[in-house]
């Protein structure tokens, strides 16, 4: 039998609306609401089975379990799954389990809602990760060949690493071996399969220290694995690192699919699946930006939506804004989740909270 732990459950209070969604900008027919807070650094989500909103965190290091338990579209029960980790920002549901990354390992809680709020023991999966902190929080997901996607950030600003820094790998569950996805990849904390390709799509955060406007954080996509995405010889299209350079590796440069900007620090991102929003949403991306941290003039701090005509990118714009308000921000975007009744969930690490995204004709 399997050792269950003891869960701290709390009920969440009654929403008092503290924080001023009104400020919120989306377009004409969209709402957003709380779903929860007091979600201590709200970082990746994941969904559960059953309904149960699994949510890592960063700096707090827990993990959450949020339940709706009267369907009104707010959570009123937070379970403590985990503490005291390193880092568990990235999570997957899959096939019942819960998966929880670290910075140098990956946790499994297995057939996780049969049991709430009591937790399974959990097991080791991987434990051969780097254990750098320096860009090691890590965003997972499984991808349509049921492999765990991981990506592990270069351990410095920018610097010469060999993977599986800066890199995306996967992982086989089943034999431990890991496969190169992608190379080049400063920084990835976010990324989806399309979905009828089932391509990787992923975002990257670009250099610091090289201006206000250089260079751009970049929407890839991997049209085969391996491919090699600049870091850090050329960023962007072809601009050339200040302090490194190899000629040989540069050429090989996998361009954007779409410049993001400089420092917007784009995050999660997600091909939205659902039937809730007008109908030219469907698989368009939405791309959560955290914000700007070493700019003179702050950006980011929004959701952009993102149009694709095959594998072509066709248009980008805003879809939600005002959590910076002038040079002052009150919360920062981290990820992006589609609910079954296709509602947008966006996890905010700075304002402790979950928003809920709806539209009604």
């Amino acid at each position: 039998m399997k050792l269950l732990l003891t869960a701290l459950t709390m009920l969440l209070p009654t929403f008092c609306y503290s924080l001023p969604l009104d400020k919120i900008t989306l377009p004409e027919g969209f709402n957003i609401e709380l779903y929860a807070e007091g979600i201590d650094n709200a970082r990746q989500m994941a969904l559960g089975s059953k309904g149960t909103l699994f949510v890592g965190s960063r700096k707090a290091g827990k993990v959450y379990a949020l339940i709706d338990s009267d369907n009104n579209k707010q959570a009123d029960k937070i379970i403590d799954v985990a503490s005291k980790l390193f880092m568990p920002s990235g999570i997957a549901y899959h096939q019942g389990d819960l998966y929880v990354a670290e910075v140098d390992k990956i946790w499994r809680y297995p057939n996780i809602e049969a049991s709430l709020p009591e937790i399974p023991e959990p097991e080791l999966v991987f434990d051969e990760l780097p254990n750098k902190s320096h860009h090691g929080w890590k965003f997972i997901a499984f991808g349509p060949d049921g492999q765990l996607y991981i990506p592990i950030g270069a351990p410095c600003n920018v610097c010469e690493s060999k993977p599986p820094f800066a890199s995306i790998i996967k992982l086989d569950l089943a034999t431990k071996n890991t496969t190169l996805v992608a190379d080049g990849v400063r920084n990835s904390v976010g990324f989806d399969f399309h979905p009828q390709t089932g391509d990787l799509w992923f975002t990257d955060n670009g250099r610091d220290m090289m201006g206000d406007d250089l260079p751009d954080d970049e929407l890839n996509h991997v049209s085969k694995e391996g491919q090699f995405f600049g870091f850090p010889y050329v960023h962007n299209d072809d601009i050339a690192d200040p302090k490194f350079s190899n000629e040989t590796k540069a050429k090989l440069n996998h361009k954007p699919a779409l410049k993001l900007g400089a420092h917007v620090a784009s995050l999660g991102m997600e091909f939205y699946q659902g039937k809730q929003f007008p109908a030219e949403y469907k698989n368009t991306i939405f791309i959560a930006e955290h914000g700007s941290w070493n700019r003179s003039k702050k950006v980011g701090y929004r959701i952009v939506r993102v149009e694709l005509e095959g594998d072509k990118v066709v248009n980008s714009e805003v879809f939600a804004s005002g959590w910076l308000q002038g040079e002052e921000s009150w919360g920062r975007p981290v990820a992006v989740l589609t609910m079954p009744d296709g509602s947008l969930l966006v996890s905010d690490d700075a304002a402790d909270a979950i928003y809920r995204i709806s539209y009604k004709n």
